[in-house]
């Protein structure tokens, strides 16, 4: 049963100017993790529209790209899967429910971590714990993403571009939301972390294949993260974001996914 998801495929002859672009990609996500902290345009209130622009084109790519193909890929998990996975069949989406769900509790638990610490006069700081509880999460979703770069639904160069645009423009926002919760350890050591699960992802991708099954469950998982990690920096009342900017991002990038 697991084997049928996520065993190793057969490898296929990649296509060489995509495994050079995708890559270049990997280098390029893992340097916005290096590098958005010196944006520092980006750190203010109001909310920057570019984080708002950001976060509607990650939403937009989800709703208008990857939602669509986890609708065809059940037909692709249907027949593969034994009787104990037989729901996922018609429910491939509790899986984004999944990656929404924990990436729900990462940020209650980082929000509730800074308060306690800061009641006792430690700072607006989370506890080391749950520092080191949200780098290994996101190490595993960067690591995630790495791999897509090389495995998606649809193989096309087109297809490439589009993902990397989403994923770097979401890892912009990303990057803001961690910094804001672990303050100087994520400078000092967990964007390095974050930035070297890329590069892992992608390079545990160039030797490896999963079924087409097991992507579409991963394309999933992240989709739902995607989503929780967007709202959860947009929708609280004390950043003050751009509805206008989130909503011009999303429109215009649906738009050319849609006319593309």
């Amino acid at each position: 049963m697991f084997r049928i998801l996520f065993a190793v495929a057969e490898p296929s002859t990649s296509n060489s100017n995509i495994v050079w672009l995708s890559a270049l990609f990997a280098v390029t996500l893992a340097l916005v993790h290096l590098f958005s902290g010196q944006l520092r345009f980006l750190d203010r209130t109001p909310r920057s529209i570019w984080l708002s622009v950001s976060g509607g084109v990650s939403v937009a790519y989800v709703f208008v790209h990857i939602l669509p193909e986890l609708s065809q890929a059940q037909e692709t998990i249907k027949g593969t899967v034994g009787k104990a996975l037989l729901f996922l069949e018609h429910h491939v989406y509790l899986l984004a429910l999944l990656g929404l769900a924990v990436f729900y509790g990462l940020e209650r638990a980082a929000k509730l971590s800074r308060q306690r610490n800061h009641k006792v006069g430690k700072g607006d700081v989370t506890s080391e714990g749950i520092f080191w509880v949200h780098i290994a999460s996101f190490a595993f979703y960067n690591a995630l993403i790495g791999y897509l770069l090389l495995h998606r639904e649809e193989p096309e160069i087109q297809s490439l571009l589009f993902f990397f645009i989403a994923m770097a423009l979401h890892f912009v926002v990303n990057d803001n939301g961690l910094r804001e919760h672990h303050k100087r350890a994520y400078k000092k050591i967990g964007r390095w972390i974050l930035a070297a699960a890329v590069i892992f992802g992608w390079a545990l991708g160039l030797g490896t294949q999963l079924s087409k099954a097991a992507i579409a469950l991963l394309f999933a998982f992240l989709a739902g993260g995607v989503v929780l990690n967007v709202l959860k920096e947009e929708l609280p009342e004390e950043r003050q974001s751009r509805f206008w900017a989130f909503v011009l991002g999303a429109g215009l990038y649906a738009a050319l996914l849609v006319a593309l």
